[in-house]
């Protein structure tokens, strides 16, 4: 079983690292060349998401395997202001910062799964899942 791999998010440099690393992961799986770019975008968008609303975090990447199939895991985490409504913030064209309010539910659609968790004041975990086709 490989390690987890962390990617602290604290600048723009680290998305890019963050995407790095994430399609270097997933390239070890049979992950289309397609695949590896949707998964890299994805984390694009969650790791601007801790720039933007909490200054800081990390997101956390590793090989999981379920049932007979692998995939790579993504979590991503900050203690920043946490999101007030994850209903409402899941809604296209919903947004807090003036943008375009397609990041979070972005994200979801070009994933397999897809969970936040967060409260005001606590932070934000999001954890994503691309499975191998």
């Amino acid at each position: 079983m490989t390690p987890d791999i962390m990617v602290s998010v604290a600048a723009d440099v680290d998305v890019l690292v963050a995407r790095q690393k994430a399609r270097a992961l997933a390239a070890t799986l049979h992950f289309s060349p397609s695949e590896l770019t949707l998964i890299a975008t994805a984390i694009s968008e969650i790791a601007r998401n801790i720039l933007l609303y909490a200054g800081r975090g990390e997101i956390v990447l590793r090989i999981v395997e379920q049932l007979r199939r692998r995939g790579i895991i993504v979590i991503a985490r900050d203690q920043g202001p946490g999101i007030a409504d994850t209903e409402q913030a899941m809604v296209d064209g919903y947004s807090t910062s003036g943008g375009l309010g397609l990041g979070l539910p972005g994200a979801k659609r070009l994933m397999d799964e897809f969970e936040v968790v967060s409260a005001p004041d606590r932070g934000t975990t999001i954890t994503m899942i691309k499975w191998e086709s």
